[in-house]
């Protein structure tokens, strides 16, 4: 890897990480347990189009990692490497099969974090009646997926010229 490639990478971690602590710091208080908005995602986003599959993933897991070690518990690392997994992974299926946009991408990952979370806290709890706030969580999902989106997209827009990627 070339080393303004590991620099930018770095810089990335350190963003999504700040991002998540901000988010931390401000709770999205909505009356539904979990609902964020997902700042850090943008970070991720930006990564997957401009760094390719293995540098994000890597970017993804580092910073769940390093914001359940630091502001969370093993708990909640747990909830968000399922919802960081099953986000990423319909992600790049979104991304590879270039039916969606940056946007689309972007919604994608937001719906599937939440539906990963919400399958954790059914086998954790041993209830199938959290399946009720999905209706809920997909149009937070949603709507945090299209904010997050417009925005990942005029990002990557800016570093694919600048760096001319």
């Amino acid at each position: 890897m070339k080393t303004n490639k590991i620099a930018f990478l770095g810089l990335l971690v350190a963003l999504a990480f700040v991002l998540s602590y901000v988010e931390f710091l401000l709770p999205l208080n909505i009356g539904i347990p979990g609902a964020k908005v997902g700042l850090a995602n943008l970070v991720v986003m930006v990564a997957l189009y401009t760094l390719g599959t293995k540098n994000a993933f890597l970017l993804s897991i580092v910073r769940v990692v390093l914001v359940g070690l630091t502001f969370g518990n093993l708990a909640m690392m747990i909830y968000s490497l399922a919802g960081a997994g099953l986000s990423f992974l319909a992600m790049v299926i979104g991304k590879k099969t270039k039916l969606f946009s940056v946007t689309g991408v972007s919604v994608l990952g937001g719906v599937c974090h939440n539906i990963g979370q919400i399958i954790v806290a059914m086998f954790v709890l041993e209830t199938s009646s959290l399946i009720y706030y999905l209706p809920f969580l997909i149009v937070i999902g949603t709507v945090s997926g299209i904010v997050i989106g417009v925005l990942s997209g005029m990002i990557i827009s800016r570093i694919q010229k600048l760096f001319k990627i």
